[in-house]
């Protein structure tokens, strides 16, 4: 029985890839097509991908909603579908490209969730500095903290880029953008530990290039990040979900909330546009409010 030839979703993701995507877009994207591809098969038995009409997509995203997947989900999913169908047609494997088309709900912008000060110190108390990978991991939540490193960053973040007597480390961003954000005195000093008292024991014979290792010698994954930040979150006993990525905007509503200038926080976190670190100002409505009592003459009673 012919099906539709899903090669073609694997030579789009190296495409994908070549452009600049990230590991894990390309991951996801990946996964997102095989669904929709099996969904054609499955359900309209489409055999070539010229025979995609409006109509399959439409159904497709209705039943997106349906299943009641994440608003981030399925704005996710759309844009694979809205990138594949491009390269279809760019490619000349199809003539048209039915996602133009369509008009499909555009996702709404959520504000980032955010770790509270103390949230921060309530992680960063949870692990054993008696232990090797306490110490280890107390490095990486400070580091994370200090400098609000994306966690793909903080993977490939290598001993060269680390400057411990000016405190500074040379980030290596989206786009291959370099730029120089802070270490702080905690984040130093348990960097500091790390470096003196675990990693001569993960790197014995002193060959790896990477600053976090685990026990194997081997560089962190971000999946491994994940998931210990996910351990140490429920050890802590703070009810939110909590990623890397919550850590970073974390970083943003701090220094934002204790009067950083907001280009300063765009360069710290290597946003390419200030309007991504704006968002951040509509965060830490307390402060909102306080700034607008003390200056508003007709805000006090």
């Amino acid at each position: 029985m012919m099906s539709l030839d899903k090669r073609i979703i694997k030579e789009y993701i190296i495409d994908f890839s070549r452009e600049g995507a990230s590991e894990n877009s390309c991951i996801n994207y990946e996964l997102d097509l095989i669904h929709y591809a099996n969904f054609l098969i499955e359900i309209y038995r489409i055999v070539h991908w010229e025979n995609i009409s409006a109509d399959h997509i439409r159904h497709y995203v209705s039943l997106l909603y349906d299943e009641g997947k994440e608003a981030t989900t399925i704005s996710r999913k759309i844009s694979a579908l809205r990138s594949f169908h491009k390269y279809l047609k760019h490619q000349q494997i199809v003539e048209t490209n039915p996602m133009e088309k369509i008009s499909l709900p555009k996702k709404r912008k959520q504000l980032p969730r955010v770790l509270t000060e103390d949230d921060i110190d309530d992680i960063l108390a949870v692990p054993d500095l008696n232990t090797l990978q306490g110490i280890r991991d107390r490095a990486i939540l400070e580091v994370m903290y200090a400098t609000g490193l994306r966690v793909s960053e903080l993977c490939d973040l290598k001993l060269s880029q680390v400057h411990r007597e000016a405190a500074t480390v040379n980030v290596i961003g989206k786009g291959n953008k370099e730029r120089i954000t802070l270490l702080g005195e905690e984040a130093l000093h348990y960097l500091n530990m790390y470096y003196n008292l675990v990693r001569p024991v993960y790197d014995k014979d002193n060959l790896s290039a990477y600053v976090f290792l685990n026990r194997r010698g081997k560089p962190f994954t971000r999946q491994g990040i994940w998931k210990r930040l996910k351990e140490i979150v429920q050890e802590s006993g703070v009810d939110k979900h909590v990623t890397p990525h919550t850590i970073r905007h974390s970083v943003a509503t701090h220094l934002l909330a204790n009067g950083m200038d907001l280009r300063m926080i765009q360069e710290l976190l290597g946003h390419e546009h200030l309007e991504t670190t704006q968002i951040y100002t509509h965060i830490d409505m307390n402060k909102v409010t306080d700034d607008y009592t003390l200056a508003h003459p007709h805000a006090k009673k």
